[in-house]
């Protein structure tokens, strides 16, 4: 048994690798040279075990940090690819860099990055890239939060510019129909079954009840309900969100205990995760049974269901214990990952995240 579940994983990992050496050709905005593994072999050569030391930390202290880094890492490559852009602070309180953009001023993990990048810069100062600790910090948030392990590379630089006109204009809003969403993802290169998966990140988190509540009385301005919610589910989400700072767990399915596969992290710098195994989240497929029912949290969420294609991926991945969700997640977080990236001598390794190397 232990020899076949080696074999998939082994498949896995192959298949991911040449998928995602192909897409840094293929990807709009991607660069021509590729990403690569054993990029910091010799520059930083214990980055990764860093970063995953660092993640265990964080998670033990803050439950919640893989879904603020899913997300942070999410508007990052959304907008301009992942570069960190979104790292930038606002520090010529102009309110025009891409953190201080409308979608993006809920985001949190910030600290976790800038905790992360302090401790990586005492030993190998200059040289690693933020949008690189981002993509890594987030995979293993992932991995601690009971999600499926998948192969990242590395070589990416940091964004010398943000992007604040575009983030406004290009972030899925939590109330937006899903003819918005399938083209915002299309123009990045995701088809609705990747689209599908990649929105299952909800699997985990909290959300906050300012982007639930006005689906409870004031629906798109109509001063009534969202229509589509149950009657049943609506007093529920009344009573689980009477204010706007309040929050919402996702997970309404009582889940199961799912361990974490060390077949997952079979490679040499990654460590026991075993006392974490009380506080993973299970990254299964109640997401998607949720929307079943027609009770998704989101109005972005629940419209998956009203579009052919993307209600028959929610179909699919609601049937079985969640294996092909986590698979095709895993896939298209791979492919996100490598999203428009900046290499070679384009963008710059930041000092710090926060600001660009010519402000310090």
């Amino acid at each position: 048994m232990l020899s076949k579940k080696w074999a998939v994983f082994s498949f896995l990992v192959v298949w991911l690798v040449t998928t995602m050496t192909v897409q840094a050709e293929i990807i709009p905005g991607s660069p021509s040279i590729s990403l690569r593994y054993g990029y910091y072999d010799e520059k930083c050569e214990d980055l990764e075990s860093t970063v995953w030391l660092k993640m265990k930390r964080i998670v033990h202290l803050q439950h919640n940090a893989p879904a603020q880094l899913l997300r942070l890492m999410f508007h990052d490559c959304f907008i301009g690819g992942c570069d960190a852009s979104v790292l930038l602070a606002d520090n010529n309180k102009n309110g025009t860099v891409e953190r201080e953009a409308i979608p993006n001023r809920t985001l949190k993990g910030f600290d976790f990055i800038d905790t992360i990048k302090d401790e990586i810069e005492e030993t190998c100062p200059g040289v690693v890239s933020c949008s690189d600790i981002l993509v890594l910090a987030t995979r293993d948030g992932i991995v601690l939060a009971g999600g499926p392990y998948y192969p990242v590379l590395t070589g990416r630089r940091d964004s010398k510019e943000s992007f604040f006109d575009k983030a406004m204009a290009e972030i899925p809003r939590p109330n937006g129909n899903i003819s918005e969403a399938l083209r915002l993802f299309s123009l990045r290169g995701f088809d609705e079954r990747e689209t599908v998966a990649l929105l299952g990140g909800h699997n985990i988190g909290r959300i906050g009840c300012e982007f639930i509540r006005p689906r409870l009385s004031n629906f798109l301005g109509t001063g009534l309900p969202d229509p589509t919610l149950p009657p049943d589910f609506l007093e529920e989400l009344k009573r689980k969100c009477p204010h706007d700072n309040d929050t919402i767990n996702n997970m309404f399915l009582k889940h199961t205990s799912r361990g974490l596969s060390e077949s997952a992290m079979s490679y040499s710098q990654r460590l026991s995760v075993s006392a974490f195994s009380s506080i993973a989240a299970s990254f299964d497929n109640h997401y998607y049974k949720t929307l079943m029912r027609g009770r998704g949290l989101l109005f972005a969420d629940q419209q998956l269901m009203a579009n052919e294609k993307t209600a028959a991926v929610v179909e699919d991945y609601s049937f079985d214990d969640g294996t092909i969700f986590r698979t095709e997640f895993a896939h298209a977080m791979a492919k996100m990952s490598n999203l428009g990236v900046l290499t070679g001598s384009k963008g710059e390794f930041r000092r710090s995240c926060s600001r660009l190397n010519s402000d310090q």
